[in-house]
């Protein structure tokens, strides 16, 4: 991966479609079913996956391996936390409960761990001398 903040921008701003879709639907139809889904792409999907491509522009972080797997367990988390939120509370799809779970609880098992390989970074994150 050349430039993780251009990776990380690209699914914030997909993250952010999706989001204002979600919320132009939901003024649409009147309904707030979508709420809780729509709530967490906006936040884990557009602003902190924005936060991240912010974080790894401004700073001189390395391209290390460390970074890599922040990305993309960011984004996986990301995708498999909203998707298996959706699929659990509102999608009529008839899937068994085990599926969406697996789904629902594994991609906010991989954000908790983004968010943590992230505080990693900060932490043995050292600044160029002046």
């Amino acid at each position: 991966m050349k430039h993780p903040s251009k990776v990380l921008l690209v699914f914030a701003g997909l993250f952010g479609v999706i989001g204002a879709v979600m919320g132009a639907h939901m003024a649409g139809s009147g309904s707030h079913a979508f709420r809780p889904v729509h709530t967490h792409v906006l936040v884990v999907g557009w602003l902190t996956l924005f936060s991240w491509a912010v974080f790894y522009k401004v700073f001189s972080i390395k391209n290390s391996l460390l970074t890599r797997i922040h990305v993309w367990v960011s984004i996986i988390g990301t995708t498999g936390l909203t998707a298996g939120m959706y699929l659990h509370m509102v999608s009529q799809v008839e899937l068994p409960d085990a599926v969406t779970l697996i789904i629902y609880i594994g991609g906010g098992v991989a954000v908790l761990v983004s968010f943590i390989l992230f505080f990693v970074q900060t932490l043995i994150y050292r600044p160029e001398k002046d």
